[in-house]
């Protein structure tokens, strides 16, 4: 047996769009570690692509800002069935209906509906499906490996990032009054995605993050996944309301003496940009 513990085990998987997702890693090391897989996708353009990803995986259609969506997912999943034993909640969304600009001139309703889908969503599975999860499951959503750099082309989604960590949070000590399902987060540093791509300046950004991790290489998708997969499984019983940063020591390395010479060598003696 496997020390993850995932064989015959059943898990929901939301968010795979392709593979260069977080979520189609996460599901490919779930069947090769012989656990069951369920995938909900967006639209029905989504559930084809995942479809010929994953061939003869049950796969489900839901919006996750239409609680009737999610409450008629919950009701065929059990159905089919009976308990689950995790969910993974690889779901983030950001719209930009009057282009990029300063934080504080966010639109209220671009702002308001990247909360309903990328954090609130979280709560509103959780709730449905709160029957449905084994006693001792585990539900992993994907957060970011740091809400408090103001990346100023990331505009509001760190904020956003920052309520769904504290959300698992309240998650965790909420089912704990009636179940041990466990709420945890993985955190990655900068991956390289197609979600990301559509970020201004993020190749610059990954690049940067790369050179300031302890390593000098970038964090890989599959090793956010890993770490998604062992808070899934049994084998991470103990860790509950936590968020696991996977950013290879980025966070240690700000004052690596490479970065500031480099730096350094961009500002004249005077102390002062040209």
């Amino acid at each position: 047996m496997s020390f993850l513990r995932l064989e015959g085990k059943k898990f929901l998987v939301f968010g795979v769009a392709n593979r260069k997702s977080v979520a189609y890693f996460i599901s490919d090391i779930i069947l090769k570690e012989g656990g069951q897989l369920i995938l909900s996708t967006l639209n029905q353009e989504r559930k084809e692509a995942a479809e010929k990803l994953f061939p003869g995986q049950e796969t489900h259609v839901c919006d996750v800002s239409s609680q009737e969506d999610i409450d008629a997912l919950a009701t065929e999943v059990g159905k089919l069935h009976g308990k689950i034993d995790g969910i993974v909640h690889s779901i983030a969304y950001a719209e930009y209906s009057e282009g990029i600009k300063p934080f504080h001139q966010t639109n209220r309703e671009d702002f308001m509906k990247a909360m309903d889908i990328s954090c609130f969503s979280l709560v509103a599975v959780a709730n449905a499906f709160r029957d449905i999860l084994a006693r001792q499951s585990s539900v992993v959503t994907i957060s970011i490996s740091t809400t408090r750099m103001a990346a100023e082309n990331y505009g509001y989604m760190a904020p956003i990032k920052a309520a769904l960590d504290s959300t698992l949070c309240f998650l965790a000590k909420s089912f704990s009054e009636f179940s041990e399902v466990r709420f945890n987060a993985v955190a990655p540093g900068l991956l390289k995605t197609s979600a990301s791509a559509g970020i201004p300046g993020y190749v610059d950004s990954y690049l940067y993050a790369e050179k300031m991790t302890l390593r000098k290489r970038a964090v890989a998708t599959q090793e956010a996944a890993n770490t998604a997969v062992f808070l899934l499984s049994p084998a991470s019983s103990g860790v509950n309301a936590r968020k696991i940063v996977v950013d290879a020591g980025m966070e240690v390395n700000f004052f690596d003496r490479e970065m500031i010479r480099r730096a350094m060598r961009e500002i004249p003696p005077s102390g002062k940009t040209e």
